[in-house]
């Protein structure tokens, strides 16, 4: 009988264990499923975001145009047309010219007074199209901001380096006009005034017809025959392109660099053939940049009595 009730007692025992053994795994199997559920819901759901998150496109952002010098916004620039690489160019282009029209400045050259002093002056700015251009054609999307490349050069000269700057010449050169044609004859001498005393530090660079200036009646110009497409016709500050000319062989002659010039239409009878240079404002403009490494001194007299202008390069005798 004992041995009956203890294996009864042994089998309800094994009955149980397995009963709470079964409940216990099927318990953890369900956890486990809803762990399992809840993963791969989870892995749907950014299945789906990443669907539903737009693809970033170059031509669909604004970009700010920055000034380099100051950080400041100086446009905003929708590249609607970068996927079309000839028309994108051509559009970036047109952008980096209109953006420099309203920045670039020609350097106005420091003069020196009677008493010998300096005066005047003001920094050369430029817009640097090609590189802004290059910029543009290299945009992403998690750089919003774009470098306008602006530069500034300030006139290269101090009281120390233009002691003694009218020492010694380099290069001089004189042309002849007619003392009794009074009307050309006053706008060859306001333009020597102009340029007489403009000094140049080394890489300085000078501009004909923004030391001059507009030719106006308001200034002083007068009516005098100009040429124009091979035609002499008058116009206000005809005369003035002589002496371009001369301040062209004279600093030729100094061995200064010229950046632009341009002839006449015609042959003009105060230079050699091929030895002027031609002047309009809003047109040609003649420039040159001072290639030494020492500051240099443009004189230039238009003696309305001989009929002689001349215009003389010179420098210290220290820097030669």
């Amino acid at each position: 009988m004992k041995k009956v009730l203890g294996a009864l007692l042994l089998g309800a025992t094994i009955v149980s264990a397995f009963i709470a053994y079964s409940m216990y795994t099927n318990h953890s199997a369900k956890q486990t499923a809803a762990i399992e559920q809840k993963q791969a819901a989870k892995k749907a759901e950014k299945k789906t975001e990443k669907k539903k998150k737009p693809v970033l496109k170059i031509e669909d952002l604004t970009y700010q145009l920055k000034d380099s010098r100051t950080g400041k916004v100086m446009k905003e620039f929708k590249p609607v047309h970068y996927k079309d690489k000839d028309v994108y160019d051509q559009e970036i282009k047109q952008l980096a010219s209109e953006l420099a029209k309203g920045i670039d400045t020609p350097m106005q050259n420091i003069k020196m007074d009677a008493n010998g002093s300096l005066t005047g002056g003001s920094k050369q700015i430029i817009l640097k199209e090609a590189e802004l251009v290059k910029n543009l054609q290299n945009l992403n999307t998690k750089q919003l901001d774009v470098k306008v490349p602006i530069y500034e050069t300030a006139p290269n000269v101090t009281a120390a380096s233009a002691q003694g700057i009218a020492d010694v010449s380099l290069a001089s050169y004189s042309t002849r006009f007619r003392p009794s044609d009074t009307s050309r004859n006053r706008n060859v001498q306001l333009s020597a005034e102009a340029i007489n005393n403009v000094v140049l530090g080394p890489g300085d660079s000078f501009s004909y017809n923004q030391t001059v200036g507009e030719r106006t009646a308001e200034r002083g110009y007068q009516p005098a025959p100009e040429i124009i497409n091979k035609q002499l016709v008058m116009g206000i500050g005809g005369g003035i392109c002589q002496t371009s000319s001369t301040l062209f062989n004279a600093i030729d002659g100094a061995g200064l660099q010229v950046t632009a010039r341009s002839h006449h239409s015609k042959h003009v009878g105060y230079v050699p053939a091929g030895r002027d240079a031609t002047v309009s404002w809003e047109g040609p403009d003649f420039k040159f940049t001072n290639n030494k490494d020492y500051p240099v001194i443009i004189k230039a007299y238009a003696n309305v009595n001989t009929g002689v202008l001349t215009v003389d390069v010179r420098t210290s005798q220290h820097a030669i």
